[in-house]
């Protein structure tokens, strides 16, 4: 019998990957803010289109989950800036504050 590692590779991956776009988010809020949606749109839209061009299931996988995974960020960066205002996270006190008030 023939085991199949693919599945399994393509999970520890998709957790490796989705892993890694947790702390993305946050750096990305904290040092360029919501403005910093457009980098995860355009990777995600190179991810995309790379996805499509390469051979090969693993390799094709790897970069759609890094592309959908970007655009999920997109929203994360958004709901990260809430979680500045609520004071679960740090605000970059060298750029100019957007959260007074609250």
């Amino acid at each position: 019998m023939e085991l199949n590692y693919i599945g399994l590779l393509i999970g520890v991956a998709t957790f490796l990957v989705i892993g890694l776009f947790h702390p993305l988010v946050i750096k990305a809020e904290y040092y360029w803010g919501v403005k910093s949606w457009w980098l995860f749109l355009v990777v995600g839209i190179i991810s995309c289109v790379v996805s499509l061009l390469v051979e090969g299931v693993f390799v094709s996988t790897l970069f759609g989950v890094v592309a959908f995974s970007s655009f999920w960020s997109i929203g994360e960066v958004f709901e990260q800036r809430k979680r500045v205002r609520k004071g679960w996270f740090p605000e970059n006190p060298k750029r100019k504050s957007t959260y007074k008030g609250k």
